[in-house]
């Protein structure tokens, strides 16, 4: 007999997360279209249950730019006390650089790269929702631009695309258990074309 996963309960804390991600990057906007980076945030913590994570990976999912977009270390401190350590290790686990653009594009692609492949479960669940939208977003603004699209992107096309390629590749190279990871190279592929 299987035993039936028990849905996720949201709380309070789940709440003020979702407050506290809306007033950080209440400034912010999507890179390719003038839409609140909200949108973006609730997105991406949806994927993460809908991948059937827990309350601690979705309130991480909400506040996984936090530290990198919105004040850094500071952030971070916040983000401890009002969310614990679980909350703050997985946006540890899937923050690309706490100080933006210390080094070179591919370099910190690199390490991010290396950082998702050594990460926790938890971790790589949320850089992959993360990911995940982050794609699906890039492929309705080529279906509606074009091309166009890429020059936003640090990499341009044939580096954004490299990151992707490679980010999946850590994730089918250990079977990574998650409905996100085919969804994802079903993006990918269509990007590429």
């Amino acid at each position: 007999m299987v035993a039936e996963k028990v849905a996720t309960k949201l709380t309070e804390r789940f709440e003020k997360a979702v407050v506290y991600a809306i007033q950080l990057h209440s400034l912010q906007v999507r890179k390719q279209r003038d839409i609140p980076y909200a949108t973006h945030l609730l997105s991406v913590s949806s994927l993460v249950l809908e991948d059937e994570g827990d309350e601690d990976e979705a309130i991480a999912a909400l506040l996984h730019d936090a530290i990198e977009d919105q004040g850094g270390l500071e952030t971070r401190k916040v983000i401890l006390e009002y969310f614990g350590e679980r909350v703050t290790a997985i946006i540890d686990g899937c923050t690309e650089e706490i100080v933006k653009h210390q080094s070179h594009w591919r370099d910190r692609k690199l390490n991010y790269l290396e950082k998702i492949r050594t990460g926790s479960t938890s971790s790589r669940r949320v850089a992959l929702a993360d990911k995940l939208h982050n794609s699906r977003s890039i492929l309705m603004d080529k279906r509606q631009k074009g091309d166009v699209i890429w020059d936003k992107f640090g990499g341009q096309r044939s580096g954004t695309l490299w990151f992707y390629r490679a980010f999946l590749d850590i994730y089918k190279a250990d079977n990574f258990p998650s409905i996100l990871v085919a969804e994802l190279e079903q993006v990918i592929l269509e990007l590429e074309k």
